[in-house]
């Protein structure tokens, strides 16, 4: 019984002990502004991260990306394996930066972990494969006309044609 007494003498000190250690390390973040975090969490999703980009195009235009847009020339997007379509992506790239929505799934060669349509790539200034940076920045609604530039979406609302020159 006497054996039984020390251990929970000694577990109790060393529980006691390691809540002050606790409660301490608390108060000096708490004096320097800084905030805890809580026992157990996982670290955060890095804000910014990088990856490896290629760029896709001529081969695929007239066809159906995996998100239901057709692929041209003036699509602007990014295909990812694992975003949801309509994910928006900042895309950095030597100093250029554009939004762009997840258009695709893919790529699948060449180690890269996204693949710009020719009109993202274009816009960043890219002709081969290249490290960017990546950010996702927020999410819009999947339509058909996702990705195109401003004045193609009008027209393809209108009807499909393309607006006549003034």
């Amino acid at each position: 019984m006497r054996i039984a007494a020390k251990t929970y003498t000694l577990v109790l000190v060393l529980l006691t002990g390691t809540a002050c250690a606790a409660s301490l390390q608390a108060s000096a973040l708490a004096a320097t502004g800084g905030a805890a975090a809580p026992t157990g969490s996982t670290p955060a999703t890095p804000i910014h991260t990088t990856g490896i980009a290629t760029w896709f195009g001529p081969g695929f235009y007239g066809k159906q990306t995996a998100c239901g847009q057709t692929l041209t020339p003036g699509v602007v997007g990014v295909a990812n394996r694992t975003l949801a379509c309509g994910t928006l992506v900042k895309v950095t790239y030597r100093g250029h930066s554009l939004t762009v929505p997840v258009l695709d799934r893919g790529p699948y060669g060449h180690g890269a972990d996204w693949d710009l349509t020719a009109g993202a790539a274009q816009a960043l200034g890219i002709t081969e494969t290249v490290r960017i940076g990546t950010r996702v920045v927020g999410k819009t609604a999947n339509i058909p006309t996702l990705g195109l530039p401003p004045e193609s979406t009008s027209a393809a609302v209108a009807g499909g044609a393309p607006a006549a020159e003034a």
